[in-house]
């Protein structure tokens, strides 16, 4: 996805890699634990979870027939308010200015210990240097050493007043500099609700149908494509001739695209990117400049001293699955991340290997788990990749290694999907895939789902969620000792197709599903955010 330099991206990738090496690591602890509803993973750390109005999430229409209970769908809709002015803005100037922003430290102390917390508060302000009396602004904050190459996630709580408190583990000894940066202000964030809400045809797809044509000479006609919903904009792509429709039989999810003039609907063969259509008013877009967007905001005071203490930051628990996701999830030490979920260790490629020896791993997703499944390609040297002639954005893809016993897949998710041009019989579901897995003792699944839904609503992704986790449960019943393990979202773009606030809120709502289901979650979201 670009969303890295190179370097940085290897890191993350061996960071990540090592993590799901440690949960298998803990394979002959886990073959005794089959509680499948024995823990839960909370919502997502930024606490902008209390709305001063209320927030349109229609998602009581189909919830209850893909077994979300009533109570979890409540938490999700609590989990996603947002605040936001209470009236319209039309003036830049109303909006949150991050030059004129700020934050300092309260009772900010001469040194401090580690283990110990440290809070930051952060005041908004907009163009005329009024006090913002809302929330809803969007926050990152992170902990951070050049030197010692450190860094930890701050925990950021609205408190809907215009102000906003950060929370800090202090991991480490040794000089520490807190740094604050406005992703949006509050005035974006209700533009991105609304387009959410209202054009999610602001991305779309195309089809190439293929066939002889009535003078017998094949020929090729690409139309446009999208999901089938009622609203968001997506009817729009229903006006004039249309349609064909591509109806899932098990997901009932349904693709449509627009009638060919002279093949029929059957003759549908590839699938790709269409294009983005920028929808927004010329106010709105004054709102997104990039020159107001993901910007670091000043400090009163920023720098901090930590001394050693005997308190141990780290935790030696097992990795397992089911485990809580806590804040921070880790902190980086010399580019190193050290976990503080699990005691996660650091493998060569022998144990690599070793570890992965006699499993086949399931990897699903976007681009961003494509590229774990190239890194332990790589990272064994007896594996090999296997040539099954497949478009590289959708899959299927394949390696093996022969002599211990190891098969790896990668295939992407469903549409939609943001590729090049791919075969439509290639875009299969999680969940139909995770339903035709017999599983066992040496299944392993690893999937994503968040990067290419951000444009869509919230309703059309948490039914996709909710059709998933109806898979892994019936998964977990019929073989209990697979081990599945969901990848988080990660942090990226901060434009109206792809903001990390869009990616936030379904993150939120993937972690709020999988509650209570014996699954390992893989935080990303902490680790670039504070990288």
């Amino acid at each position: 996805m670009g969303i890295y330099r190179f370097e940085e991206h290897q890191r993350f990738l061996s960071v990540m890699i090592m993590m799901i090496i440690s949960f298998l690591g803990m394979w002959y602890w886990m073959e005794n634990d089959r509680d499948a509803n024995s823990v839960s993973h909370p919502p997502h750390a930024n606490k902008h979870i209390i709305s001063n109005g209320p927030q349109t999430i229609p998602m009581n229409k189909t919830m209850p027939d893909i077994g979300i209970a009533p109570h979890d769908r409540h938490q999700m809709l609590d989990a996603l308010r947002w605040a936001g002015p209470s009236q319209p803005v039309k003036n830049l100037s109303m909006s949150t200015s991050p030059s004129n922003t700020y934050f300092y430290i309260p009772g900010l102390q001469k040194s401090y210990q580690v283990g110990e917390q440290l809070y930051v508060t952060v005041v908004a302000r907009d163009y005329q240097q009024n006090p913002k009396q809302y929330g809803g602004d969007f926050f990152q904050a992170k902990l951070f050493s050049p030197t010692l190459k450190a860094s930890v996630f701050g925990e950021v709580t609205d408190l809907q007043n215009g102000s906003y408190s950060v929370r800090f583990l202090l991991p480490w000894a040794g000089e520490a500099w807190v740094a604050v940066r406005m992703i949006h202000s509050s005035e974006v964030v209700q533009v991105l609700k609304k387009h959410r809400e209202s054009d999610s045809d602001r991305v779309f797809f195309g089809g190439t149908f293929v066939g002889a044509g009535s003078n017998g000479i094949v020929q090729t006609q690409t139309m446009e494509c999208n999901a089938k919903w009622d609203g968001a904009g997506l009817e729009r792509i229903r006006k004039g001739t249309c349609c064909c429709e591509y109806q899932d039989p098990r997901t009932g999810e349904v693709w449509l695209c627009k009638t060919p003039k002279t093949l029929p609907c059957d003759a549908l063969v590839y699938h790709h990117m269409g294009g983005y259509r920028k929808q927004l008013t010329p106010f709105e877009a004054k709102l997104m400049q990039t020159k107001l967007t993901n910007i670091w905001i000043k400090g009163k005071e920023s720098k901090i001293i930590i001394l050693p203490s005997n308190k141990t930051v780290g935790t030696t628990e097992k990795c397992r699955r089911g485990l809580q996701t806590p804040v921070p999830a880790g902190f980086y030490m010399r580019d190193v991340w050290t976990s503080l979920v699990c005691a996660s260790s650091h493998y060569n490629s022998l144990a690599i290997a070793k570890c992965l020896k006699d499993r086949q791993i399931y990897m699903m997703g976007d681009s961003t788990m494509r590229q774990w499944f190239h890194y332990l390609e790589k990272a064994v040297p007896t594996m090999k990749s296997m040539n099954l002639h497949s478009q590289e954005q959708a899959g299927p893809l394949m390696a093996v290694d022969a002599g211990n016993n190891i098969v790896l897949h990668w295939r992407a998710h469903g549409p939609p999907l943001r590729s090049r041009k791919s075969p439509m019989a290639d875009l299969h579901y999680i969940s139909n895939e995770i339903d035709d897995l017999a599983g066992g003792p040496r299944t392993v699944i690893v999937f994503n789902l968040w990067a290419h839904f951000t444009t869509f609503p919230l309703e059309f992704y948490a039914r996709r969620v909710a059709r998933i986790r109806q898979a892994v449960l019936a998964l977990l019943k019929r073989a209990p000792e697979a081990i599945v393990i969901i990848k988080s979202a990660n942090t990226s773009y901060k434009d109206v197709f792809g903001s990390d606030w869009l990616a936030w809120q379904l993150d939120t709502l993937l972690r709020i599903a999988f509650q209570g289901i014996n699954v390992a979650f893989i935080d990303v979201w902490q680790m670039t955010s504070c990288h």
